[in-house]
């Protein structure tokens, strides 16, 4: 099996070119439940057969843990001939000395991470977005990573931290772009207004946006959105199934990485009954449809095994008729203005 639209994608003006579909490192780190070393590289070698050439990975998947994993399987692979971004804000740090460590003591503690990463290293994240703690950063992702260069390097989740990633990480980001150590450069966040902020007031070649634009959520279509259109600004989109909830929209799924409210369940399942009128499966429209807009690059899938990449590129092939999105927008189910995909 091979990704049936191996067409590419540009970034900014970085002269990067990236798939259409990319894979994410967040699961293959231990998002929720833990994922082997052989697991993980099991999955990523898998990508590469399909013809996946753009992964993104953080220091906080897996606390470190998702890098040196992508590191392992890339190696055996030109350099040339993928596409990776890694991201910048927080360190990973010893947690038995995290308390003590001078040069980030001054920094809030990202408790709040523990409960998403399952890994066995009594390590911690601090938060850190100084022009020092980016380079720093970018330095440690290096050598987990195996590389001798960052292709795109997002600052990562910045939402309390507004004045310190315009004011110490954007800099810094911008020189080492100017000094070639990455190609492109960009913020990677669950919210569409902080990122249309960076893209307004920055010279950015990329957003990674998740579960703002999706079949359940377009929050982005109307700020985000025609600004990276405007500006060339490449859109990766993630947590396309906003963390569940329309994979299977049942009591229990899980939305924004919380319970899902029951307003959330009854409308994911109210999309789920229009697609099961048109015999599509609600995963296979909730794939292809941010996909249509003129402003994505690339969906950035998030899996743990072999077989759930299957499933990516199986149902990214799967026919949709036009009818579908019609009655979607009948039911105001979606925004009007939302740009579907061509049947």
């Amino acid at each position: 099996m091979t990704i049936h639209s191996p067409a590419l994608a540009t970034v900014g003006r970085s002269g990067l070119s990236v798939t259409r579909l990319g894979l994410g490192g967040a699961s293959i780190g231990g998002l929720f439940s833990s994922v082997t070393d052989d697991d993980a590289i099991d999955t990523i070698r898998h990508a590469w057969e399909l013809g996946i050439r753009y992964f993104d990975t953080a220091p906080l998947y897996g606390y470190g843990a998702s890098e040196r994993r992508f590191g392992a399987a890339l190696a055996e692979h030109p350099r040339d001939d993928f596409v990776l971004s890694t991201k910048v804000g927080r360190l990973v740090r010893d947690r038995t000395a995290i308390r003590s460590d001078a040069d980030v003591d001054h920094q809030r503690l990202g408790d709040r991470d523990d409960a998403y990463y399952v890994v066995g290293d009594p390590v911690g994240i601090v938060f850190d977005y100084s022009a020092d703690g980016i380079r720093r950063s970018i330095e440690e992702s290096l050598e987990r990573l195996r590389l001798d260069r960052i292709d795109i390097a997002l600052i990562h989740d910045p939402d309390d931290h507004w004045r310190e990633a315009i004011d110490g990480a954007w800099p810094a980001l911008e020189r080492m772009r100017s000094e070639g150590v990455i190609r492109a450069v960009g913020a990677g966040m669950n919210q569409s207004a902080m990122l249309t902020r960076f893209v307004r007031e920055t010279t950015m070649d990329a957003v990674l946006l998740a579960g703002r634009y999706t079949l359940l959520d377009q929050t982005a279509l109307a700020d985000l959105m025609p600004e990276c259109e405007g500006r060339g600004v490449a859109v990766f989109v993630g947590g396309i199934m906003n963390s569940g909830v329309l994979a299977d929209p049942r009591p229990g799924a899980t939305f924004n990485y919380a319970p899902a409210p029951q307003p959330v369940i009854d409308r994911a399942r109210r999309i789920g009954e229009v697609c099961a009128r048109h015999d599509v499966p609600l995963r296979t429209a909730a794939m292809q449809f941010p996909m249509a807009h003129p402003a994505v690059a690339s969906l950035v899938a998030g899996v743990r095994s072999p077989a759930h990449l299957d499933e990516y590129a199986t149902l990214l092939a799967h026919p949709i008729p036009a009818e579908l999105w019609s009655e979607l927008r009948a039911e105001g189910l979606i925004d009007p203005e939302a740009p579907v995909p061509a049947a």
